[in-house]
C-alpha cells in the first residue's frame, strides 16, 4: 500500500466522538467524492450516516450536513465547521474523498483535489487557522490545495488524527536530514582534502623546479629541511609535516616556509 493509502486508511478507521464532528466530516465526504459505494471515502459515508443515523442523499440529511446549492454549485454553510475540532474532522473528510501525500522518501507533496474553486479556498481558510499554508493551483477543470513543506505536512497529518502516518514521515525526515548532514559533511571533507592534495602537489613541482635548476642547497637551511620532508611525505598534512621536523613546527611556520619556497620557484622561473 502507497504512503498516501496508508494515510487514508487510518483517517479512515478515525472516528470522532462528537455528533458535531461526525457531521462535519461526512459533509465534507459527500460534497467532494464521486458517489462511488466501494471507495474508502463511499464507505466511510455509508460508516458515518449509519452512526449519525441520516442520509445525506435526502433533504432532511443535507439539512443537518449544511448542505446547500449555490449558483448551481454544491457547498456547505460555515456554520458547520464553527469549531476547531469540527474543522479538523471537515478536512479529514475532504483528504478521505480527494485528497494524496507522496510518499516521503521521494519528496513532499500534499494535496486535495476540489470540484469548485469555492470549496479549495474554503479548505485553505479552515487549514490557515491551524497555522499551515497552503496554496491553489488550478488543473484542468479541478482546483487543487496543496502543500510542499515537509513540517506542514506534519503538522497537518496530525490535525487530521494521522498520528501513526505522522510518525512514519517524522522517521523519515530524520532520517534524510541526518543524511543530508553527513553528506555535506563529506563533500566539505572531500573539497578539503582536495585543496591540501592540489596544494601539495603544487609545493613538490616548486621544490622539484628548485632542486633541477638550483639544487636544493639553494634553498636557506630552514627551508631546505621542509622542501625535503615534503618531497618525502607528499601526502602529509602541514600540521602533521611540522611535527617531524626537529625542532617541531607549528601549521602556520610550516605554511610559511612552504611560500617562502614557492616565491622561490617563481623568481627562478622568471629568470629562466
Amino acid at each position: 500500500m502507497s504512503f498516501s493509502g496508508k494515510v487514508k486508511q487510518e483517517l479512515y478507521e478515525h472516528l470522532s466522538s462528537a455528533r458535531h464532528c461526525r457531521l462535519a466530516e461526512l459533509s465534507a465526504l459527500f460534497v467532494m467524492s464521486d458517489d462511488n459505494e466501494d471507495t474508502l471515502a463511499g464507505k466511510k459515508i455509508q460508516k458515518l450516516s449509519d452512526i449519525l443515523g441520516i442520509s445525506p442523499y435526502d433533504e432532511a440529511g443535507k439539512k443537518a450536513l449544511k448542505i446547500v446549492e449555490r449558483d448551481g454549485k454544491t457547498t456547505i454553510e460555515r456554520l458547520l465547521i464553527s469549531k476547531n475540532c469540527c474543522k479538523q474532522a471537515f478536512i479529514r473528510g475532504a483528504f478521505i474523498a480527494g485528497g494524496s501525500v507522496t510518499n516521503p522518501e521521494k519528496s513532499y507533496h500534499f494535496e486535495i483535489v476540489c470540484d469548485t474553486e469555492d470549496m479549495a479556498k474554503l479548505l485553505i481558510d479552515i487549514i490557515k487557522d491551524f497555522d499551515i499554508e497552503a496554496k491553489l493551483i488550478e488543473r484542468k477543470k479541478s482546483y487543487v490545495v496543496y502543500i510542499k513543506d515537509g513540517s506542514m505536512i506534519v503538522d497537518l497529518l496530525n490535525v487530521m488524527g494521522a498520528h501513526m502516518s505522522l510518525m512514519d514521515m517524522e522517521n523519515v525526515r530524520i532520517l534524510k536530514d541526518v543524511r543530508n548532514r553527513v553528506n555535506r559533511k563529506v563533500n566539505c571533507e572531500t573539497a578539503n582534502l582536495n585543496k591540501t592534495v592540489n596544494a601539495a602537489v603544487k609545493q613538490i613541482e616548486d621544490i622539484r623546479f628548485i632542486e633541477e635548476t638550483k639544487g636544493l642547497k639553494y634553498l636557506p637551511e630552514g627551508l631546505r629541511a621542509v622542501a625535503r620532508l615534503r618531497m618525502e611525505e607528499p601526502e602529509l598534512s602541514l600540521f602533521d609535516l611540522g611535527q617531524m621536523l626537529s625542532p617541531p613546527l607549528g601549521k602556520s611556520g610550516v605554511n610559511h616556509r612552504l611560500r617562502k619556497i614557492s616565491e622561490i620557484a617563481g623568481e627562478l622561473r622568471r629568470i629562466n
